[in-house]
């Protein structure tokens, strides 16, 4: 299953898009020293189990790394990721 990161800005979020349909997302905001806070995760449940939110998670921290900026995950699933995913550290504010 090819998984697309979409920048929603207008949203504050990022998307999983998957053939044309946003299957999971993001809800971010932007915090006054740059970093980004992760807010919330949800996936359609059609997409859910299937690794989704986790591929989600992956190519927006990436895409945080590349920028370069860090996040602040106070969504309990980017959490749980990152403590499962230690190579992400760099990028938190932890």
């Amino acid at each position: 299953m090819d998984i697309e990161l979409r920048d929603n800005a207008d949203e504050n979020r990022y998307e999983a898009v998957v053939d044309g349909q946003v299957a999971a997302y993001i809800v971010y905001r932007d915090r006054y020293d740059g970093a980004r806070v992760y807010l919330h995760t949800e996936t359609d449940p059609a997409f859910a189990g299937k690794g989704v939110a986790s591929s989600l998670v992956r190519q927006a921290l990436e895409a945080e790394r590349a920028r370069p900026r860090r996040v602040v995950p106070s969504c309990p699933f980017v959490a749980a990721f990152l403590e499962r995913h230690p190579d992400y550290k760099d990028v938190t504010t932890l």
